[in-house]
């Protein structure tokens, strides 16, 4: 193969840009916030906000998508133990319903935010929505977890929670492959719902499991 072809592009990764600028704007404590869990048939969104601290950074902090699973459960570890501050929330199975997957999301990501202690007092929210009636000024980054620290701290954190609370309701349900698909709508999760029906735990608002219903 000749040697000067191109290499592929390699993605970036996340940086203390975004935090440093709102630093800049005088703001002292920036938290990331991101919600893990929107497209799954089954099981709660789950929201992790974190405060950094810049002079204790875990090595090798990125979006989650971008990480296998041992290297997220070293950093969310790593990010509780090192953060100034983080916080993790959910919205339940019966708020998706009530609320629809969109509210719901932002309520969860306003529910971590708030939980933080100390309180942040400006937020990177992940994505192009704001949720409302926030107590802190905030700006919305798009793929912020590619792009802010602090939103990738807050990524991993989601992710890894939601995943054990996945595994945790498999032991209960065990047709539908929860430990593996986390919820999403796999071959296995359709079939395991046309056979059994729907649990507790799914999201009757989604129309997959809606049409078991009727």
């Amino acid at each position: 193969m000749p040697s000067d072809l191109p290499k592929p592009a390699t993605k970036p990764a996340p940086d203390f840009a975004l935090e440093d600028a709102a630093k800049a704007r005088g703001f002292a404590r920036i938290a990331g916030v991101d919600e893990v869990g929107r497209g799954p048939l089954a099981g709660p969104v789950t929201a992790a906000a974190v405060i950094l601290d810049p002079a204790r950074l875990p090595q090798g902090i990125n979006d989650s998508k971008r990480l296998n699973e041992t290297a997220r459960l070293r950093l969310a570890a790593e990010i509780k133990q090192m953060a100034l501050a983080w916080s993790i929330a959910h919205a339940t199975v019966a708020e998706i319903d009530q609320l629809n997957i969109l509210h719901a999301s932002l309520f969860a990501m306003d529910k971590a935010l708030q939980a933080l202690a100390p309180a942040a007092d400006f937020a990177l929210v992940d994505g192009n929505r704001l949720p409302p009636a926030m107590a802190q000024p905030a700006q919305t980054v798009v793929k912020g977890d590619a792009r802010s620290l602090s939103i990738a701290a807050a990524s991993i954190l989601a992710k890894v929670e939601r995943d054990r609370i996945m595994r945790e309701l498999a032991l209960e349900h065990p047709d539908f492959g929860w430990d593996r698909n986390m919820g999403y709508p796999t071959a296995q999760h359709r079939e395991a719902l046309i056979r059994l029906g729907p649990t507790p735990h799914h999201r009757i608002s989604f129309a997959p499991v809606r049409k078991m219903l009727c």
